[in-house]
């Protein structure tokens, strides 16, 4: 039978495990299995050479009983309304364990921004955040970047939405530049709040990130910045990243600029001559200290989760373990941590910015990363602490259910004081 990589299946296949493990009232589970709320629309756009092309987007809204949902917006040729459903409903979890007072979104459309001029992406963003106005805002749903948007494509949208209520409302959007109410420490939060994580798995692992090894499948914005932060913070050795089109692996360690220098110029890090090339799934199965998938969903599956070597597996991106993937790695000596805990800096840097914007007073960055740190590393401490009271139960479940049953029980307790059930 083919193993099931639909990533909103995946969601609610994680959701029911935990829901068994917890005991969780069958009303609740049912409240949770599905969004509230779902968009899907048309934006019309005039191309370059004067014809209209008409792109779909979505908007999910999964549960709000904790506050405004919360998420971000993608621009994929590959999106799929599952995949946004899929997100939003994981955010609903990383916005609970970090107990932060949101609930999950996400949004998409369906294209390809690579081939779109800066026109016709401005379009594109004015035209989604038209679409989607009657159903957004600081106290109902606010939107952030994800795959391949940017601060600029947040600063369209805020500027049309400001357009549309009439008046500036930053608090709309978070990820904003700087020049628009964006927050300093926004843009590498996501991978920064990993690293905090990654030092305190370090230690309740007892391994030395002085000298450990790190591969990274993904050079987006989380990747570059894992890259980047975990060489000044614990001057780890980076042996391994990859992107697209492939990767490449050194022994001997890599270059953070040059890389990055060979990937700006010609697009690929296959670009950098210093290193062999390796595939994708190479990758995966080196045997490295920490593994950071920080790319898409569904690259550790039951087909290869058996080859996985790493101590630590950090779980950067969303989605990046099946379920077949996580039985396997439950019976073997690989740490996996969640990626609703691993990658909840961004959101938690979000709700830092959003914070600011409404109220008026901006922070340094030294404040901002402060937070950061100690709200993340609560929830490492939690997590490890649930898992720890299951065992001692004599129940063994894996960090993922464990962080589950915090989250959902969480939300679940908001929506029966609130009377939903």
């Amino acid at each position: 039978m083919a193993e099931e990589l639909d990533p909103f299946r995946i969601a609610q296949e994680q959701l029911k495990e935990a829901a068994q493990v917890m005991k969780l009232d069958n009303a609740a589970l049912q409240l949770l299995l599905e969004p509230m709320r779902t968009y899907i629309f048309s934006i019309p756009v005039r191309m370059r050479d004067g014809s209209t092309k008409t792109f779909t987007g979505f908007r999910v809204h999964h549960n709000d009983a904790r506050g405004p949902c919360k998420g971000g917006i993608r621009f994929h040729p590959a999106e799929t309304l599952d995949t946004v459903k899929a997100l939003a409903s994981w955010m609903t979890w990383k916005c609970s364990l970090a107990n932060i007072p949101y609930g999950g979104g996400k949004g998409g459309v369906i294209c390809d921004p690579k081939k779109l001029n800066q026109t016709e992406l401005e379009a594109l963003s004015r035209g989604y955040t038209r679409a989607v106005a009657k159903f957004i805002g600081p106290k109902v749903d606010v939107m952030a970047p994800d795959v391949y948007t940017t601060p600029q494509i947040m600063a369209w949208m805020v500027d049309e939405y400001s357009k549309i209520v009439g008046h500036n409302e930053p608090a709309v959007i978070t990820g904003k530049p700087l020049e628009v109410w964006g927050s300093e420490g926004r843009n590498d939060s996501t991978a920064l709040g990993a690293m905090y994580i990654l030092r305190e798995a370090a230690k309740y692992k007892k391994i030395n990130l002085k000298t450990a090894t790190i591969a990274i499948q993904g050079a987006g914005n989380a990747g570059n910045y894992a890259f980047s932060l975990s060489k000044k913070l614990f001057g780890s050795k980076v042996v391994a990243i990859s992107d697209s089109q492939g990767g490449i692996y050194s022994k001997k360690g890599l270059d953070y600029e040059k890389v990055m220098e060979a990937k700006d110029k010609k697009g690929t890090v296959q670009a950098y001559k210093d290193a062999e090339k390796i595939t994708n799934e190479e990758l995966l199965q080196l045997g490295v200290d920490v593994l950071i998938p920080s790319a898409i969903e569904n690259q550790i599956t039951g087909s290869n989760a058996s080859k996985v070597k790493a101590k630590i597996l950090l779980e950067l991106a969303n989605g990046p373990v099946t379920p077949e993937a996580d039985k396997i790695l439950a019976h073997s000596k690989v740490f996996d941590l969640p990626d609703f805990l691993i990658n909840s800096g961004g959101v938690i840097g979000s709700y830092f910015e959003w914070l600011q914007n409404v109220s008026g007073y901006y922070w340094k960055l030294d404040e901002f990363n402060a937070r950061l740190d100690e709200m993340v590393t609560r929830s490492f401490h939690d997590v490890m602490q649930r898992q720890e009271e299951y065992a001692e139960a004599g129940k063994k479940v894996s960090a993922r259910t464990a962080a589950y049953t915090i989250a959902v029980d969480r939300v679940a307790k908001a929506m029966k004081a609130r009377g939903w059930y």
